[in-house]
C-alpha cells in the first residue's frame, strides 16, 4: 500500500522504514556470498566507508581539497548521513532480526539520559 505522492517502495511512514531496512537486508543476504559473523563484521566495516564518503562530503562542500575545490554541495552531505543511517539499522537488522524494538530501546535511553541533564550554563 503505498500514497499516492510517494513512489513505489518509498518509505511513507515510519513503519515503512523498519520494512524497507527488512526488505534491503533480505536482499543483501540473497546475493552475500558470505554469511553469519563475517557477513555482520563486513557490514559493520561497511559504515566506516559510509562514513568516509561523508567526510570527503564534507571536505568538498567546504571546498578544503585545493586539487578538487567545491567538489560537492551540503545536499550531497545529506544523502551520505543517509547512507550511513541506512547502513547502520541494516548492520543492526543482521545482528538481530528484533531491528526495531532494540533501536527504539537505546533511543528511548539516551534520550531520557540526555536531556534529563542540564548542560553547564544554561537556564534551569
Amino acid at each position: 500500500m503505498t500514497d499516492r505522492n510517494t513512489s513505489p517502495g518509498a518509505p511513507a511512514s515510519p513503519d515503512d522504514l523498519w520494512s524497507a531496512v527488512d526488505a534491503l537486508w533480505a536482499w543483501l543476504e540473497e546475493g552475500s556470498p558470505h554469511g553469519g559473523r563475517e557477513s555482520l563484521l563486513l557490514r559493520v566495516l561497511k559504515m566506516s566507508e559510509e562514513v568516509g564518503e561523508v567526510a570527503e562530503a564534507v571536505l568538498g562542500a567546504t571546498g578544503q581539497n585545493p586539487r578538487k575545490g567545491a567538489s560537492h554541495t551540503w545536499d550531497d552531505v545529506q544523502a551520505e548521513l543517509c547512507d550511513v543511517v541506512i547502513t547502520a539499522l541494516i548492520a543492526l537488522r543482521t545482528l538481530t532480526p528484533d531491528t526495531r524494538e532494540t533501536f527504539n530501546r537505546h533511543l528511548a535511553r539516551v534520550t531520557e539520559r540526555s536531556l534529563s541533564t542540564r548542560r553547564p550554563g544554561t537556564a534551569t
